[in-house]
């Protein structure tokens, strides 16, 4: 794929574009959205939870609350508007008497203040035929095969003799390695404004949503109510953050627009509270991995086996790509991988920053790092035994598969020729040691978007429906438009964040920049290519990549190299990480400035899981325990030190004009198994799950 885009502005640092404004506090998000946007004397609505996780709701006794001063309504299964679509469980609210899971939404009160529906909702009474749920997820539990995993891939495959090879081999290394449950958190809550207008052409719904994907949102709503995806309007103009979590719509969704439908031409604000995010919002699951590797005596592997039981919602199914990183990272010619799904009375699990890649990368890098040892070899050495010529799931060519540079260039600015043995290093009451993992993340770009370039009096507007959740977006993308436009950015006016604009793909993925890029790119040239390079104001022209815009002929993935120095309290077993450090490929960086954020965040990301995220289910009731910020644990300022990430200076046009690939999650993929292979440097205890709490890393667990 040529490079014929003028680099100019691609490859510069440039701050983002509503900085101020949300410096300022003046960029409105979903809850924001006030008189100068049409929202006038809004409802408030607040959701009742289940108390239960299995059953039928015999009665709602909420006549006191009705009757209260402020209480507009009060909605539940038996005078909810109904959906047009009931085949998705999830969204299937108020629909029926059925209880799935402990927090699913069984009532909802709408008041004239958001205190007076609190308080309603706290005083409904709701009896339920309560019903035994099953909620324990552990290594006795009993799964079965998914039809596929998340992304589309299938859920098992193999090659060669796996078993035959591993009996004959000289190292064989067979342990399990666990990832516990973890929660999105993003700064702002779900949250939605919804009108349901009764015009005289009929029904609009208009919604200012926390989403990822405004198109998703309006094609979802649309189908549930049975009314034409025209006539939806999804606004996104501001997002705090998502990490996944928003990248498809939720139950909230639907129940703040059944609250809109029951008040028709009165908007209505819904907002989850941070401890019903742990119910209704989606989940990372919990994940068991039983890796097998089979080495020769020079540490050549013969042997990948990768076993995986992780969990779902006996309502709706979603099956995380655990095994995914393990089809392409090592060499081996006998290989297998298989997912099995054990379906509980909980919540559904959904989108977390690096579906499936995370969780899966811990155990694989975890397995490798112990392999090494088992070998004799240094870790990174190793890896560079096992480095394959072309994919091993697909044999076709990576294209540009720099990852023993990574290692080689980041080996080198850490340190890491003065990593010594095992409990080697003691300075003072701290155990110190050092620890690495690869990174790997495909390099996605989503089909079927699309954008429109029209022809202003001194410049160009750019439309497009994509979503900045905080990433940056509306700065990259514009920088983008004034290469393929050929103009300067001050030239580029950028619309974004509405589903009246043209069609875009999710925030996910690590695709936006990719996918959207490579829209504008193909609008800019369609529409140089009809109206030259003096348009008149008005000429537009509307286009988008090709129907598979990834060259099929490669196996795409961006790869890095995670260093961590770990130190260990010898008393306590406090772990404290003062160095990180990523090296990464990831094909040409859009803007430094904002790359380096995003790496850094996934970084950061990855530390917090492999020292502190960990939800905790009540195995009785079957909801999440640790249900806010204080008993969820993140890491914060104190934990998070000295972290660099850095990159290979490239372009890979094999992925899109712009020769990027996405940045977005690979800083999480390998960062909390270099955590934890730091740990097992610095006291010689193995860690073989996450996180990595003090009892675990001085052996006490």
């Amino acid at each position: 794929m040529s490079d014929d885009l003028r680099i100019k502005e691609i490859g510069m640092e440039r701050s983002r574009v509503e900085g101020a404004l949300k410096v300022t506090g003046r960029a409105p998000y979903a809850m924001e959205h006030g008189a100068g946007h049409g929202v006038q004397e809004p409802l408030h609505a607040f959701l009742v939870g289940s108390t239960v996780s299995r059953g039928r709701v015999l009665a709602v006794h909420a006549d006191e609350v009705r009757g209260s001063e402020d209480v507009v309504a009060v909605l539940d299964h038996t005078n909810a508007p109904r959906l047009a679509d009931t085949d998705d469980e999830e969204y299937a609210v108020l629909q029926d008497d059925e209880v799935h899971f402990r927090g699913q939404v069984v009532a909802l009160v709408l008041a004239t203040t958001s205190e007076a529906a609190r308080e309603g909702a706290r005083r409904v009474r709701v009896e339920y035929a309560a019903e035994p749920g099953e909620h324990v997820f552990d290594e006795d539990s009993e799964g079965d095969e998914p039809e596929k995993l998340n992304a589309g891939l299938p859920p098992s495959g193999s090659t060669g003799e796996p078993d035959l090879a591993l009996a004959s081999a000289t190292h064989v290394l067979d342990e399990t390695y666990r990832t516990p449950y973890m929660h999105n958190n993003p700064m702002e809550p779900h949250a939605t404004t919804a009108l349901w207008d009764l015009g005289p052409d009929g029904a609009e719904l208009r919604c200012f949503d926390s989403t990822q994907a405004a198109h998703s949102v309006r094609s979802t709503l649309a189908r549930l109510f049975g009314i034409e995806a025209g006539r939806v309007h999804v606004e996104a103009s501001h997002v705090g953050g998502g990490f996944g979590s928003k990248g498809l719509p939720h139950a909230h969704n639907v129940v703040a627009v059944l609250a809109a439908r029951s008040q028709p031409g009165r908007w209505v604000r819904l907002a989850v509270t941070r401890q019903q995010m742990f119910a209704l919002t989606g989940y990372r699951t919990a994940t068991i991995s039983r890796f097998r590797l089979g080495a020769g005596p020079d540490g050549v592997l013969g042997v990948i086996s990768h076993d995986v039981v992780e969990q779902t919602s006996r309502c709706k199914e979603f099956a995380e790509q655990t095994v995914a990183p393990t089809r392409h990272v090592y060499a081996a010619p006998n290989r297998r991988t298989s997912t099995r799904l054990v379906r509980l009375d909980v919540a559904v699990p959904s989108w977390m920053r690096a579906p499936g890649e995370m969780p899966g990368s811990f155990a694989q890098e975890a397995a490798m790092d112990e392999l090494a040892d088992l070998v004799g070899l240094d870790p990174i050495e190793l890896r560079r035994r096992n480095e394959p010529e072309a994919d091993p799931e697909t044999g076709k060519s990576f294209g540009d598969r720099r990852l023993l540079e990574c290692f080689d260039r980041g080996a080198e600015r850490f340190g890491w020729s003065e990593r010594g043995p095992a409990r080697s290093r003691l300075e003072g009451d701290w155990y110190v040691g050092l620890g690495t993992a690869a990174s790997v993340y495909p390099a996605y770009t989503q089909p079927g978007n699309q954008a429109r370039v029209l022809a202003e009096p001194g410049g160009y507007r750019v439309e497009i429906g994509a979503v900045d959740i905080g990433t940056g977006a509306r700065t990259v993308l514009r920088q983008i438009a004034a290469d393929a436009l050929d103009v300067d950015l001050d030239a580029i006016d950028l619309r974004l964040g509405s589903s009246d604009l043209p069609i875009a793909s999710v925030a996910g993925g690590s695709s936006g920049t990719s996918s959207w890029g490579w829209a504008i790119v193909a609008a800019s040239r369609t529409f140089r290519a009809q109206h030259g390079t003096s348009p008149e104001p008005g000429d537009e022209s509307v286009a988008g990549p090709p129907k598979k815009p990834v060259d099929e002929d490669y196996a795409l993935h961006s790869f890095g190299a995670q260093f961590v120095e770990a130190r260990v309290n010898r008393f306590t077993g406090e772990v404290r990480v003062p160095r990180m450090l990523g090296v990464f490929s990831v094909g040409r960086v859009v803007n430094p400035k904002l790359a380096r954020s995003q790496l850094v965040g996934g970084m950061t990301m990855g530390l917090s899981t492999a020292l502190f995220e960990e939800s905790w289910r009540d195995p009785r009731f079957g909801h999440v325990v640790t249900d806010d910020l204080a008993t969820y644990h993140v890491a914060t300022h104190a934990d998070v030190r000295d972290i660099e990430a850095a990159w290979l200076d490239e372009s890979d046009h094999r992925a899109n004009p712009m020769g990027l690939r996405g940045i977005g999650e690979i800083g999480i993929t390998g960062a909390g198994a270099a955590v934890a292979s730091a740990v097992t440097n610095a006291t010689g205890v193995r860690q073989r799950s996450i996180p990595v709490t003090p009892d675990k890393a001085l052996g006490w667990e």
